[in-house]
């Protein structure tokens, strides 16, 4: 079976999703055709509540009614092979795609350490964005069990917490000093790691995992320290890497962190192949080195960018690095970061000055459900831009590390912070006398001038 459309999509999971009907929005004379394995895509970030909050997998699943409504096509398929020259696609279902333009958005899959012993052991899991294998992990979990997991990123954190909430016996090992510490300095992760203690979670930071063991099903969880951990669960949320190997075998460039390399319109070395999302090359905003992050919010711009670009450059629609925008909640406090840490920004030759400030986001404070609200800034001490930027405190909290990410990508200094009109209402905000963020870039401001 032979089909033609002018875009090809491999992958049908956010960033595919939003390439697809972002170029449909941009040239609608044109035909859209996205191919993925997955009859129901889960959504990336939903995949820890699917364990606690939620009811199962079924409540997490990208829906697609957008596609239809967007007039792109979908195709439950898998795409085997590319052939650039041709400009086709062959899928496993026997049908060759002829496209004027390719989408790459293969995603990604667990990293598992091939050194690890033990790792074909039953009861021991990874994280994939696979409906099915996460519907068999949570069934395996239906009961109380004593549950190891391996790795303290968000992933790992997010499921330490969700499990503790519904019963389980949970211990996190993680080899750095601190949970989350790519994303926060230590101040914010020891708040974390606090209320992860108080949900019942064992931490076990700066551990190594030595091996796994037990006869045909896990049992124990040993350290490079000697302590054992008796488990019927083990998760591996070990980090993820770029799914390539289509792309490889295309002959498309793959870079040094073994993702497609891309450039800022998001195009491959052959301009009518872009890719987009976690399998795609990323950069550093700040720092403007090449980095491993993978992020939805990040996958979709990118997507957008890509979708826009399709069928004619505009140098207004570039990706200019990634911000590293995250959030997460954990024992129902927020915590949310956007630009470098401190420790990263001195790591990379920066000279910064930090400062915090701890308000409400609500007032007065006696309003219900009230929540504190602290506030932290990171700016460059030579020419006050702001360079990160840490929130803790409520839901709001979520948003306003938006706030802060569009700060940094305009290269705000923190003078034009304090001069930027806010907003604020009782039941949605801190007060305008106080107002969180505002206070932050005022007690930087006045560490510069001592710094100067």
């Amino acid at each position: 079976m032979n089909k033609q459309v002018d875009v090809l999509v491999i992958g049908g999971s956010a960033a595919g999703i939003v390439a697809a009907t972002t170029g449909k929005a941009f040239y609608a004379s044109k035909s859209f055709l996205i191919v993925r394995k997955e009859p129901e895509a889960v959504v990336p970030c939903g995949i820890p509540y699917i364990f606690g909050t939620l009811d199962g997998v079924h409540q997490n699943i990208v829906p697609t009614a957008p596609l239809a409504n967007a007039d792109v096509e979908l195709l439950i398929d898998e795409v085997v092979s590319i052939d650039r020259e041709a400009k086709s696609a062959t899928t496993a279902g026997g049908v060759v795609i002829s496209w004027d333009k390719l989408v790459l958005a293969t995603g990604s899959e667990p990293k598992t350490p091939d050194w690890l012993e033990g790792r074909d052991l039953d009861g021991v899991f990874v994280i994939p964005k696979n409906r099915d294998y996460l519907c068999r992990l949570r069934s395996r979990l239906e009961e109380p069990r004593r549950v190891a997991i391996i790795g303290g990123g968000f992933i790992g954190v997010e499921l330490a917490d969700e499990l503790a909430k519904k019963g389980h016996d949970v211990t996190l090992v993680e080899i750095l000093p601190h949970v989350l510490s790519m994303a926060f300095d230590s101040d914010l992760s020891l708040k974390a790691e606090e209320l992860l203690v108080k949900r019942g979670v064992k931490l076990k930071t700066g551990e190594k995992l030595k091996k796994l063991a037990g006869q045909a099903s896990v049992s124990k969880v040993i350290l490079e320290s000697g302590e054992e951990i008796e488990v019927d669960i083990v998760i591996l949320a070990t980090g993820y890497a770029p799914n390539v190997e289509l792309a490889r075998s295309a002959g498309i460039k793959i870079n040094e962190l073994g993702a497609i390399r891309v450039d800022e319109y998001m195009r491959t070395e052959d301009k009518n192949i872009f890719a987009v999302g976690d399998c795609a090359e990323k950069f550093s905003f700040i720092t403007r080195i090449v980095k491993g992050l993978m992020l939805a919010s990040t996958a979709c711009s990118e997507a957008r960018i890509a979708g826009m670009n399709l069928f004619g450059l505009s140098r207004l629609r570039t990706f200019s690095g990634t911000i590293a925008i995250f959030s997460t909640a954990i024992g129902g406090t927020t915590f949310a970061a956007a630009g470098v840490t401190e420790q990263l920004a001195r790591e990379r030759g920066f000279e910064v000055v930090s400062a915090g400030f701890t308000g409400i986001d609500k007032h007065p404070g006696t309003l219900p459900e009230t929540s504190n609200q602290y506030v932290k800034l990171i700016v460059n001490s030579e020419n006050g831009l702001v360079l990160g930027g840490a929130v803790m405190g409520g839901q709001s909290a979520g948003e306003l590390i938006n706030v802060i990410g569009v700060i940094i990508e305009t290269k705000m200094t923190v003078n034009e912070l304090l001069t930027l009109q806010f907003g604020t209402h009782p039941l949605l905000t801190g007060p305008p006398t106080a107002y969180a963020l505002i206070k932050a870039a005022e007690a930087v401001e006045m560490k510069l001038r001592h710094f100067k």
